[in-house]
């Protein structure tokens, strides 16, 4: 890559070397940005005669053409590529998603030399248009050997981020109390609506249950016969695991109990078990509260029909202490 001055009149579609400012200090046009025809008028109007662009050599891509190349390898599922200022180029979703991110490729392709990825956390809830990645790339230009390994290494690893789509879920919650379902309903219906209202659902079908094993089992059976994306348990009183009246109620309902404990506080008493794809959550005293805790960190991919494993679900101790 080489800096040379040229004509303004011959700028166009050449890539700023230095940024360039109006005598009162005011900028004009960033470094690294290419010339249009519209902006050597400008330059022209503001009375440069010459300006410092670069020249690639043949082995070299712009940072423009480097970071949309990375970008479009990098993501998939619905999203959209924006490219941005700066030799930037943003995944964009575009709809209600889950973000689902492979942190080691993440970490693998970050230590490259050329090209940085920043994405928001996997498993995280994304709105329609809401920016979940950002690739940025050395300023200029790029190697085209660095960018070709840089690429080569994504495509056979596999995407670095998903966006999941959610798309019209059917959530099914069940109130349990020792002694009047209704009361369970009562303490806790708020606080399910607005963990729900935060990733854009409601609940579709709700039932209570004295908490009991047997009244428990056909409540979920008669929820499971509506093809829910997800039940949520949400008892007065914690299990104490598997053999607790909740989960007993889950195995004769059909559960395959997945997990029982989750590294996350608050949200320990986490159990979870599926009937085929649809999951069953039971974590009791995260719906005496609103603020963020393990439902909110299982919910997105769930609502996004991802089957979150044992595995999964204990790598979340990593920033798990949430309050």
């Amino acid at each position: 890559m080489k800096a040379q001055v040229v004509d303004v009149k011959k700028a166009n579609g050449r890539v700023l070397s230095a940024t360039i400012f109006r005598p009162g200090g005011k900028k004009l046009l960033a470094k690294g940005h290419t010339v249009s025809e519209e902006d050597a008028r400008m330059l022209e109007a503001e009375g440069l005669a010459e300006v410092w662009v670069t020249q690639l050599d043949a082995d070299e891509v712009g940072e423009d053409e480097a970071v949309m190349q990375v970008a479009l390898a990098s993501g998939c599922g619905s999203l959209e590529i924006k490219p941005a200022a700066g030799g930037r180029a943003n995944l964009v979703t575009t709809e209600p998603c889950c973000v689902l991110v492979d942190e080691g490729l993440l970490k693998q392709i970050n230590c490259t030399s050329s090209t940085v990825i920043a994405t928001t956390t996997s498993f995280s809830h994304a709105a329609r248009g809401q920016r979940v990645a950002t690739v940025k790339s050395i300023p200029f230009a790029v190697a085209r050997e660095q960018l070709e390994a840089v690429i080569a290494i994504i495509q056979e690893r596999g995407p670095i981020l998903q966006a999941r789509p959610i798309r019209s879920p059917a959530v099914a919650v069940l109130y349990t109390d020792p002694v009047d379902g209704a009361r369970g309903r009562e303490l806790f219906e708020g606080i399910v609506r607005q963990k729900l209202e935060r990733l854009e659902v409601a609940a579709t079908f709700v039932l209570t249950a004295i908490e009991e094993e047997v009244a428990v089992t056909r409540a979920l059976q008669h929820l499971l016969r509506g093809h829910p994306t997800a039940i949520l348990v949400a008892s007065t009183t914690a299990p104490a695991g598997p053999e607790d009246v909740i989960g007993r109620a889950m195995l004769r309902a059909g559960c395959r109990l997945e997990r029982f404990l989750a590294p996350v506080e608050p949200g320990t008493l986490f159990l979870l078990g599926y009937v085929e794809d649809v999951p069953v959550v039971s974590v009791p005293g995260c719906f005496r509260s609103a603020k963020r805790n393990v439902i909110d960190l299982v919910l997105p991919p769930m609502l996004a029909r991802y089957r979150m494993t044992s595995w999964e679900i204990a790598c979340l101790g990593h920033g798990g202490l949430l309050a």
